[in-house]
């Protein structure tokens, strides 16, 4: 167990994530500001829970662990994984984004699309002000997804991948596990974006309230729901699960010009099997968390 401390620091960063998204800074770019995202879920994992050389050895060899990303940042620093913590964050999509996607069949709603476009330029905000306020309070830290060296990269196994999933980050720190679609189920579902910030910093990790990657998914753990299936109009999510390559063809094809025409914003996106599925807003057969979340 890590000190009282500790502990307090734990409190604080949470305060912080989540004093941050309430603020005037959330916000669709709406003339109205009206927020892209609710109460965000956080959690904690260290850089030495095997979980993440598990997922490097399965995508490749390219992909970081906590601490390869923060010896990019500090070169000259000595330390160990067991000095590493990632903090994981959720940022739920709003009642009214939600609402709005899940009548679409085709193509993204416009709050989906400024949730994306907006509400990830907040995401970048969130992370740099956490970056800040860990490195005045003495901590190194960095966002891995704003490193000048993150990059895509070709998976033997997976294809298309990055050298680091604040999606996989989210699923180590105790806050969901991932879906037929590949999206992550949380506690306040799979309409969602993820954050994460690797620190030179002690805390406790997050009790994981699962066992298996796919835990909270219906049709991978009995074969029932597959609902996202249905939802996906470029039949990119089937049984064998989510391919890709033929997702990403249908937002550079067809999403991405239609978001640019209809919304005037440049920005790519789909979202639609994340909403109108028992998973969108809870971990299906669970009891869904209060307002607001």
């Amino acid at each position: 167990m890590r000190s009282s401390g500790e502990a307090n620091l734990a409190a604080w960063i949470r305060e912080e994530i989540v004093g941050f998204a309430a603020s005037s800074q959330n916000n669709l770019g709406t003339v109205n500001n009206e927020p892209g995202w609710g109460r965000p879920l956080v959690g904690f994992s260290t850089g030495q829970d095997p979980l993440y050389a598990e997922i490097k050895a399965h995508v490749g060899t390219f992909y970081w662990e906590p601490i390869d990303i923060l010896r990019t940042g500090f070169p000259d620093m000595e330390v160990a994984p067991s000095q590493v913590t990632v903090i994981a964050w959720i940022l739920p999509q709003t009642r009214a984004t939600k609402m709005d996607s899940r009548e679409e069949t085709r193509f993204p709603a416009e709050r989906w699309a400024r949730s994306r476009q907006a509400g990830e330029e907040f995401n970048v905000k969130l992370r740099r002000h956490l970056v800040s306020l860990l490195t005045q309070r003495g901590y190194e830290a960095i966002a891995p997804q704003l490193s000048p060296l993150w990059a895509m990269h070709i998976s033997e196994k997976y294809g298309l991948a990055s050298t680091w999933s604040e999606r996989h980050a989210a699923y180590v720190s105790g806050l969901g596990t991932f879906g037929l679609c590949d999206g992550l189920i949380t506690p306040v579902g799979k309409a969602v974006r993820c954050g994460s910030v690797v620190a030179r910093v002690n805390i406790d990790a997050t009790m994981r309230p699962y066992r298996d990657h796919d835990e909270y998914c219906l049709f991978l753990q009995g074969g029932t729901c597959g609902k996202c299936m249905d939802r996906c109009p470029a039949g990119a999510i089937t049984k064998e699960g989510h391919n890709k390559e033929k997702c990403k063809e249908y937002i550079d094809t067809v999403t991405t010009s239609y978001i640019k025409e209809r919304y005037g914003l440049n920005i790519y996106g789909c979202g639609l099997c994340q909403t109108g599925v028992p998973c969108e807003s809870k971990i299906p057969g669970r009891k869904a968390r209060p307002r607001g979340c």
